[in-house]
């Protein structure tokens, strides 16, 4: 009898390629190795532990993943072996990294200048907010880039008015416009349920349209407006 092959394990994103989507259990990961990293760090008082923390967000935000120790090791040896997890926008995990870099960076700064107990708290902060964020799935930073995202969108001036010519959509009042990513899970749900709702609904695959959300300021998808028959945003639509 013929054993059984075990199927290759195969993922929805290529997590050094496709750079605008997340494995959304890779950020708990890397949060773990924070959150344990720093509270040895402010107990010890061993505060270089800071520095390689804080540097490895660093360099995960501005040289990509695959220079990030934690982030390898999760993709390379934790993803075959558990499976993909649900994919999000990255954009937020990666301001919530850059975030958490600047206050290991400060507290790492202030230890060596001789003042240990601001390093401490800082550090503490740190260890905190990425212990939350591993035990609840609450990440602070993450909900701060969402709603800096939301004020940006419909505040910025970016999102008074959509030319619906160059979409090549046909004016129409109510028409809800939907910014999407193909590897995005939340993305997909988001158009049958306002299609459901009995709205028409055209979608901007920002991948292929980056143009267009650089015009539009949308920092975060799925991002969903509905406009009138003259292109003038009346509203967000979820």
């Amino acid at each position: 009898m013929s054993t059984p092959t075990a199927q290759p394990f195969t993922r929805q994103a290529d997590p050094y390629r496709d750079l605008l989507v997340i494995d959304s259990r890779a950020p708990r990961f890397n949060q773990l190795v924070v959150a344990t990293g720093t509270l040895v760090a402010v107990l010890t008082g061993f505060w270089p532990l800071f520095v390689l923390l804080g540097t490895q967000l660093a360099v995960s935000v501005f040289f990509g993943r695959k220079y990030c120790l934690p982030c390898v090791f999760y993709f390379e040896v934790v993803q075959p072996r558990f499976g993909e997890g649900e994919l999000e926008d990255s954009r937020a995990p990666r301001f919530a990294n850059m975030i958490g870099a600047v206050f290991l960076l400060s507290a790492a700064g202030f230890s060596a200048a001789g003042f240990p107990l601001v390093g401490a708290v800082l550090g503490s902060i740190v260890a905190a907010l990425a212990g939350l964020a591993v035990s609840t799935r609450l990440c602070v930073g993450c909900e701060v880039y969402k709603l800096l995202a939301k004020l940006r969108g419909i505040k910025g001036g970016l999102l008074e008015r959509i030319d619906l010519e160059q979409l090549g959509v046909l004016p129409e009042e109510n028409l809800v416009v939907l910014f999407t990513h193909p590897l995005c899970s939340e993305c997909h749900e988001v158009k049958p349920k306002l299609e459901a709702e009995g709205r028409r609904v055209v979608s901007i695959d920002v991948s292929k349209r980056k143009d267009l959300a650089r015009k539009y300021g949308v920092t975060l998808v799925p991002f969903a407006v509905t406009v009138g028959s003259d292109g003038r945003v009346r509203g967000q639509s979820r």
